[in-house]
């Protein structure tokens, strides 16, 4: 049953409904292939992907392995982005509502609650890039800022002066939630403007400082022999693959705007492979460059500016970079664990509450710490999420196109006591294939942030770490398949 007005009038004043869970009528989309093409460009231009490129390089691959694995990982998470974006276009839902299918009216807060904790991750991660930019051209005009005595733990690994920054940085975050999202359009339309010019003059200077093109191409892979960068490639091949895990779980966010099933495929196809690929590629290159230009590889590109001895020109471009980062994390991190939150309870979260949650968990996330070296920034943070939110793909997947055969019951997704209610709300099945997709990488993990020995398990259970996101989506797809796949006695 698709979306009509009459169906989203029904459903008015339903605790399940509000107003940012109500399927979207047919009427009212409008988002055709451009808008779809338009916004993977849009979210692809920003720091983290130039970091995603440049920390590869940082790894040890030259430029063509870290551009192919990059191609490749944003190929295959494209397969996912897609199927689950189906169900948002013919049902015009939100994904914590497309999730009440498989996990069951009470039981999708998990996969939400996943969801928006990954979120406030990457908001905490976009904060912290955007208030170091304002710090490296703070310290320009006041180089006391450097120089102010420690206040926090070592452990933290905090120093005061990115501190101050970091927060000022983050009140104006919770500043444009209090205003709402509307304010942020005019810097979004300035950062589609500023950040492919800021790109490719970036591009320009690395090219003309080092030397041309060929130097930078012709810097040999660190790795000794084949095998160490195979050993390096497979976990690097998973990092990319997380990198968009989250929105290939709420999409539907998206896609239920889409005036066909056509617009939202095309715009993903077209979109997301070429805009990562390409903008990484200035990351690749400049981060090559940086390498023969300083004798060091700088894979930060905030840092690499503060490098540069004009001070006008470093204050320009880091004010530009923090308005820019300002209005990706307001559109990309915020709205989306804003409608997870508002799932808990849709009539008493509103919006701006959820953004302030995230905001505060954005913060105990320790995101400098994070993003402190390509290392953690693959292996801890890329990896260690894929490793949740790819069974949440697997069963979502399996049960939308192998149990309901892509035919939901819409109004069932917003009544307490209807076919997706399943046994107080949870589906266990659910619940139990998500457990057991997400086992085999703990102990990998584990050994990750060394909190465990190396001998404790045996290599081949650590290993599967590497490949969390296929592990996970496979063993958590396939399980809750066989599962629901036995008779029961509430079925769709």
């Amino acid at each position: 049953m698709y979306a009509n007005d009459s169906i989203v009038d029904e459903l008015k004043g339903s605790p399940l409904a509000g107003e940012d869970l109500s399927p979207v009528p047919s009427s009212k989309r409008s988002w055709s292939t451009w808008n779809y093409a338009a916004l993977w460009i849009s979210m692809s231009l920003c720091i983290p992907t130039y970091m995603l490129a440049s920390s590869l390089i940082e790894g040890g691959m030259n430029w063509w392995q870290a551009m192919i694995t990059i191609l490749l990982g944003n190929t295959i998470v494209l397969i996912p982005m897609i199927l689950n974006g189906h169900a948002g276009t013919k049902y015009g839902i939100p994904f914590p509502v497309f999730a009440r299918a498989s996990f069951g009216i009470k039981g999708a807060n998990i996969p939400a609650l996943l969801r928006a904790i990954v979120a406030c991750g990457w908001f905490g991660i976009q904060t912290w890039i955007g208030g170091f930019a304002i710090y490296q051209m703070a310290r320009l005009w006041i180089p006391s800022l450097e120089t102010i005595p420690d206040i926090f733990p070592a452990s933290f690994d905090l120093h005061t002066g990115p501190a101050i920054c970091f927060i000022l940085f983050w009140l104006l975050n919770m500043y444009v939630v209090y205003l709402g999202v509307d304010s942020i359009k005019k810097l979004l339309v300035f950062k589609a403007f500023f950040l492919p010019v800021a790109a490719i003059a970036l591009l320009i200077w690395a090219i003309q400082a080092g030397n041309g093109l060929g130097p930078i191409l012709e810097t040999p892979s660190k790795f000794a022999n084949s095998t160490a960068f195979w050993i390096y490639f497979f976990p690097a091949l998973t990092g990319m693959v997380g990198f968009w895990a989250t929105l290939s779980l709420n999409i539907p966010d998206f896609t239920r705007y889409a005036t066909s099933q056509q617009a939202q495929i095309k715009g993903q196809a077209l979109g997301l492979p070429t805009s990562m690929t390409l903008f990484a590629f200035i990351g690749v290159v400049v981060t090559s460059a940086s390498t023969i230009i300083f004798g060091t590889t700088i894979w930060d590109p905030v840092v690499l500016a503060g490098k540069f001895e004009n001070k006008l020109l470093v204050s320009i471009a880091m004010i530009a970079v923090a308005i820019s980062t300002l209005a990706t994390n307001i559109a990309a991190n915020i709205v989306s664990p804003a409608n997870d939150f508002a799932h808990l309870s849709p009539n008493k979260i509103s919006f701006r509450t959820g953004g302030y949650i995230t905001g505060i968990l954005g913060i105990l996330i320790f995101p400098w710490k994070l993003i402190a070296d390509p290392t953690g920034y693959i292996f801890t943070w890329l990896i260690a999420y894929s490793s949740l939110l790819g069974p949440v793909g697997g069963i979502m997947i399996a049960d939308y196109y192998f149990i309901r055969k892509k035919e939901l019951q819409l109004k069932a997704l917003y009544q307490h006591n209807g076919i997706y209610s399943y046994t107080n709300g949870f589906n266990r099945k659910a619940v139990i294939a998500l457990v057991l997709g997400i086992l085999p990488n703990i102990p990998g993990f584990l050994l990750t942030v060394k909190l465990i020995q190396k001998d404790l398990f045996p290599a081949w259970i650590t290993t599967l770490y590497n490949y969390a996101w296929f592990v996970g989506f496979g063993i958590s797809g396939i399980v809750y398949w066989m599962l629901m796949k036995k008779p029961q006695t509430k079925h769709a």
